[in-house]
């Protein structure tokens, strides 16, 4: 059996994990319940949408949108100090209702729209900004600064800039009708390709691996690599890579990853001696490689299968050699750490690999389910 000394306790767990929701909002339990309501809901409503729906897609991809923003909006305040605030909280149901009253708006002005020869009114400007404007912020609250800067960066080139530069990226420019438009009425813009791909494939497979997880997939990784790398010199860095590896294959998601497998892996390679700095690199980068691992691999792979109609299944055959090399130069790095900084041993009686395996067979037939079909 498994040292138990080597377990970290619940607080430590608790501790670590906090850290990954310090943005998110706590206090209010009512609101949890809501957005959890909500979740529930939009899973199901996504499962309909893959399986008896008949409705246009742009519709979908809307509705995706705007459920989302709603749980987004809810969860993540716009700053950190403001997680308690209730007047942050009541900003935020606002930008929630006003997701929703943009679909609302796509949904029964779009034939509108059309009959009047595809020219704006005054309601068709405001709601059309305002879903740019909501998907630029919870952008920005969710994953930072970059990625909406470079939205505004592109959207102002196409309408305001772009004719004032010379050579290869002069651009004539687009009436700022034409943009919002192409944004929120056309398959090119925020309710496209991506979204389509993004409420179908992605979530979908986000959503499966989220059931596998929860039904002890997650815990039997862990014990799957501790079992394979657990007893080496510096092993819990490989059971940090390796847990990583194998729960990225059903996650397909870095957040997702860092989080089911750093509660544990960062006190493990604390306690044998490798430095928290390095600890948390080596989580972060082995968490991060997660979507490099098929069959899941996020949003990437059915991204490349649909722009390139090359099929799915062989995108992650041929992924699956850059994602091991990637993986190993992970655990190089820990090797090398490992006999510079003296760690030490830690686990001293771990099961066999084949007992472990043999344990949870089980949950590798979803993972090859999935991939035959």
């Amino acid at each position: 059996m498994t040292n138990t000394s080597s377990q970290p306790s619940t607080q430590e767990k608790d501790s670590d994990l906090s850290q990954f929701e310090l943005t998110q909002r706590t206090d209010f339990p009512l609101l949890t319940r809501v957005v959890t309501v909500i979740g529930i809901l939009l899973s199901l409503v996504h499962i309909w949408f893959n399986t008896l729906a008949t409705l246009p897609e742009l519709w979908v991809s809307a509705a995706h949108f705007a459920g989302f923003s709603v749980m987004c909006a809810l969860t993540y305040p716009a700053a950190a100090k403001w997680r308690t605030s209730r007047f942050a909280l009541a900003i935020d149901i606002g930008i929630a209702v006003a997701a929703v009253a943009c679909l609302v708006y796509l949904i029964l002005g779009e034939d509108a729209l059309y009959e009047r020869g595809v020219k704006f009114v005054t309601s068709d400007w405001v709601f059309s900004i305002i879903a740019i404007l909501i998907a630029l912020e919870l952008i920005r609250r969710t994953m930072g600064w970059f990625i909406p800067c470079l939205i505004v960066v592109a959207l102002t080139y196409v309408i305001w800039w772009g004719s004032w530069i010379d050579g290869i990226f002069a651009f004539p420019g687009l009436s700022a009708e034409t943009v919002l438009y192409r944004a929120f009425y056309s398959s090119d813009g925020m309710f496209g390709p991506i979204s389509r791909i993004s409420w179908s494939y992605v979530f979908m497979f986000i959503l499966f691996g989220a059931f596998l997880v929860k039904s002890g997939a997650g815990d039997y990784i862990i014990d799957l690599s501790r079992a394979a790398a657990g007893r080496v010199i510096g092993g819990p860095g490989f059971v940090a890579v390796l847990g990583s590896g194998l729960m990225g294959s059903v996650s397909g998601s870095s957040v997702a990853n860092t989080v089911s497998t750093g509660v544990i892996t960062i006190p493990m390679m604390k306690k044998a001696g490798f430095p928290a700095r390095f600890a948390a690199g080596v989580e972060a980068a082995a968490s991060t490689g997660g979507q490099l691992m098929p069959p899941v691999m996020g949003a990437g792979a059915f991204i490349m299968a649909s722009y390139t109609q090359i099929p799915y299944v062989e995108i992650i055959a041929v992924s699956f050699a850059p994602a091991l090399i990637y993986f190993l130069s992970v655990a190089f790095f820990v090797r090398i750490e490992a006999k510079r900084s003296g760690v030490h041993q830690v686990e001293t009686d771990t099961p066999s690999v084949f007992s472990v395996f043999i344990s949870g067979w089980h949950f590798l037939i979803p993972l090859a389910v999935l991939v035959a079909c």
